[in-house]
């Protein structure tokens, strides 16, 4: 287990840049102080913000680039514009390069995941990547994957999905063989499209580090009924979106409720820990961080109006993916499954 690390961060990336970057940077040095940070962004407005906070100057290195990505951009022309001069295309190939065990970047998703894919290259046998969320449920933490990399999925594909879930969470959730459900909708086997279902009979005969659960169904992603619910980008993005949002729908109802005679106020003073301990649970800031899977380095991804609490919550994950290996457990059981599924095709650890 890696203690002493460099993250690279895309100091100009999301909605507020290095407003958000640099004090987030500096909760995550105070939890983590054995390790260090490249800042890729405009030098002229790092600086000030970085003289603020002593502890993490000196751990951090800035490394200037005045090209940033916007969050409207298309992925082709991010590749085009960014290639080699934008801050998030460099935080990406220090990754590659040696210089930083992980990249994080709080900017345009489709950009980040597109040269994320052309600089570090998918691990050998993986076919596609894959973003994997980290999802609040009763019974803790869950991982869902994919939500919204690749729309459509094979059953090989998804068996991939599936290797790449187990292993984060044997690195984020410290379990020897977690639980995984393929997302269908039902839980008969003879349920679901032909590929999910072949996915399944493939996960029932590999020798992984896993417990195949079989199918799940939606309510069981937040009921927290396995440890990582598989599905392809476009149901997992409807999925992901549809949460977020009936979760702002709850909360909105509630406080219309709440406020709207004197002794709804008065109850909600005397449930006032109550309420609190509920929006700690579900404090979207404590879950953020979706991690692209599959590629040969890290790169976590983290939401774009996040504060600084949220940003540091996805440092967090990017240092304890490292630290626990994410991209060797995957290449290992990848090919333990060609060895299932391509018995005739060797792919190299």
């Amino acid at each position: 287990m890696k203690t002493d690390l460099t993250i690279a961060l895309d100091a100009m990336g999301g909605d507020f840049g290095p407003g958000t970057v640099i004090p987030g940077a500096e909760l995550a040095a105070i939890r983590h102080p054995n390790f260090k940070f490249l800042l890729f962004g405009d030098r002229a407005k790092i600086t000030p913000l970085l003289d603020k906070y002593p502890r993490l100057k000196a751990r951090a290195e800035i490394r200037h680039s005045d090209v940033s990505i916007g969050m409207d951009e298309k992925p082709s022309q991010a590749l085009r514009h960014g290639r080699g001069k934008s801050c998030m295309w460099q935080a990406i190939d220090a990754v590659r390069n040696g210089e930083a065990d992980a990249a994080v970047s709080a900017g345009n998703t489709g950009a980040l995941m597109a040269m994320s894919r052309f600089i570090l290259k998918t691990l050998p046998g993986i076919s596609r990547p894959a973003i994997a969320a980290i999802w609040p449920t009763l019974r803790g933490e869950s991982i869902v994957l994919d939500v919204g990399a690749t729309i459509g999925a094979d059953a090989a594909q998804l068996v991939e999905f599936a290797i790449m879930g187990e292993a984060m969470a044997r690195c984020l959730f410290g379990l020897t063989k977690p639980t995984v459900g393929l997302l269908n909708i039902g839980v008969e086997e003879v349920k679901g499209i032909e590929q999910v279902k072949e996915a399944a009979k493939f996960l029932r005969e590999m020798n992984l580090p896993m417990e195949y659960f079989g199918f799940v169904e939606g309510d069981d992603i937040g009921k927290g009924t396995v440890d990582v619910v598989v599905t392809e980008g476009f149901t997992g993005n409807i999925a992901l979106k549809t949460a977020e949002g009936t979760a702002k729908q709850v909360a909105t109802y509630l406080k219309l409720v709440l406020n709207r005679t004197l002794i709804s106020k008065l109850g909600a003073v005397l449930a006032r820990g109550a309420f609190q301990a509920l929006r700690d649970r579900m404090d979207p800031r404590k879950h953020n961080g979706g991690v692209f899977t599959g590629l040969n380095g890290i790169v976590v991804k983290s939401h774009g109006g996040t504060d600084a609490l949220g940003f540091a919550t996805a440092i967090d994950v990017a240092i304890e993916l490292v630290r626990n290996g994410l991209v060797a457990k995957i290449a290992e059981d990848i090919a333990e499954m060609n060895a299932v599924m391509n018995p005739d095709v060797q792919v190299a650890v």
